[in-house]
């Protein structure tokens, strides 16, 4: 305030007066006016309150089950909104961009709203795929400007192609455990400490994909989600993979020893190479940390083993998303020969 009454008067020679303007007792009356009582919170436009009510009216909040043994079981947006408070949603929708993306989004089911397509589109397998299961889904087909798909998918390699899907919903971290046990095979999941970064989420997601793991479990802080930038990178594992998150990553780890599931960290300082864990044909959970902190003192202290990647510089380090997939591809052809 006192920035601004010297710009004012700067703008008057010094020493002199302001006027009185006519009729300035009126206008001072009406600023001691009250305006009434403050609206609701969610009545405010402005207000988060607001743009979660708007979003739940358009049907934004769209759930994805937990892992049960019912059919769509773990396909985002295709079961029982958060039964017994399973499951974490985020209102709003998220726009996945990339022909494999959402080819994979629609084969799997996952209930979105729209496809878009640029304008003079070049067709191949896929595009023709996703027009024909839209049009089979009666789902709307919109042709846009590619600036427009640049703009829905913030700069994104859209590849011509988006599609508008509901905000992702997570599972359980007991929800995986379920999904292994009707697999048949001993549980093999991968836990992200501290990865901040979607596009590692993506990649680990990809990786889980390839090599047959049960899901992924992320914390509830301070950790990616499964956004758009995520969906783009999984190539459309994030359609097939659940995700899971945990309040406290290091309670669930102790919770999943409990069950029998053995706890191995990576780490570049790790006791044993990876291509030599005990544990790779027993229920297993595979902790990636981030790059640059690795794993977190708590979450390794309920690690069984840690385990290191060998590599030629001491001094270089994997970033999440490749170390998951080494990983686990020594584990699955560890399992393939026991």
């Amino acid at each position: 305030m006192a920035g601004n009454s010297q710009r004012r008067g700067a703008t008057r020679k010094a020493g002199s007066k302001k006027a009185p303007g006519v009729g300035t007792g009126g206008h001072g009356r009406k600023a001691l006016e009250g305006k009434g009582p403050t609206p609701k919170a969610e009545d405010r436009p402005y207000h988060a309150a607001h743009k979660r009510k708007v979003a739940q009216e358009r049907g934004g909040s769209v759930a994805r089950p937990a892992a049960t043994g019912r059919p769509g079981a773990g396909r985002p947006g295709t079961g029982r909104p958060g039964a017994a408070g399973r499951g974490r949603q985020t209102p709003g929708k998220e726009v996945v961009g990339g022909r494999n993306s959402v080819l994979e989004a629609l084969r799997a089911g996952v209930p979105a709203s729209a496809v878009y397509l640029a304008a003079k589109l070049e067709a191949d397998d896929r595009t023709r795929e996703i027009i024909t299961i839209a049009a089979d889904a009666r789902m709307p087909i919109l042709e846009v400007s590619r600036l427009e798909l640049d703009r829905m998918t913030d700069g994104g390699v859209h590849q011509g192609v988006a599609l508008q899907v509901p905000a992702y919903v997570y599972g359980d971290p007991d929800d995986l455990l379920d999904t292994a046990e009707r697999s048949g095979k001993p549980a093999l999941i991968v836990a992200l400490d501290g990865v901040t970064d979607p596009r590692n989420l993506g990649a680990v997601l990809r990786s889980a994909g390839a090599f047959g793991a049960h899901g992924v479990l992320v914390p509830s802080r301070r950790s990616a989600g499964v956004t758009a930038a995520a969906w783009k990178v999984s190539a459309g594992a994030a359609a097939r993979v659940p995700v899971a998150r945990a309040t406290n990553l290091a309670r669930t780890l102790a919770e999943y020893r409990q069950a029998g599931v053995f706890v191995v960290g990576l780490d570049g300082h790790g006791d044993v190479s990876v291509g030599d864990l005990p544990f790779s044909g027993d229920p297993l959970v595979l902790v990636v940390g981030s790059e640059g902190k690795g794993l977190s003192r708590l979450v390794r202290e309920q690690c069984d083993a840690v385990a290191a990647i060998p590599i030629a510089s001491a001094v270089e380090s994997l970033n999440a998303g490749v170390a998951a997939g080494i990983a686990l591809y020594e584990v699955a052809k560890a399992r393939s020969v026991g």
